[in-house]
């Protein structure tokens, strides 16, 4: 379960960017693409965040979807899963969303 690691790294970076204050909330984008599943990485969040200044604050999580944009054609089109192929058959796709994994925000006291 790579939510775990992932989760863990996001659960580092707050604590030390809050300084020690009380974090409240983190709010981060998880692409579609990016093969974390959000419940995983809700679980996981409240596993980590115990004992540390974040314990108890939310985890808000944000998918944008997969969309693609094809070098051929040039339609841009909707993405669900990893296979890259436009709607016209080519494969010269470029993904333009939906691999993200950031931290947007995050709110302390």
């Amino acid at each position: 379960m790579h939510e775990m690691a992932i989760t863990q790294s996001v659960v580092d970076s707050v604590c030390e960017h809050a300084a020690g204050r009380q974090v409240h909330s983190v709010r981060v984008q998880v692409g579609n693409l990016c093969a974390v599943v959000p419940d995983s990485m809700q679980f996981c969040f409240e596993l980590i965040t115990e004992g540390t200044v974040a314990a108890g604050a939310e985890l808000i999580i944000d998918q944008p979807p997969g969309r693609a944009h094809c070098r051929d054609c040039g339609v841009d089109f909707a993405l669900t899963d990893l296979i890259l192929l436009c709607p016209c058959g080519s494969a010269d796709v470029e993904v333009v969303s939906g691999r993200e994994l950031r931290i947007m925000s995050m709110e302390v006291s």
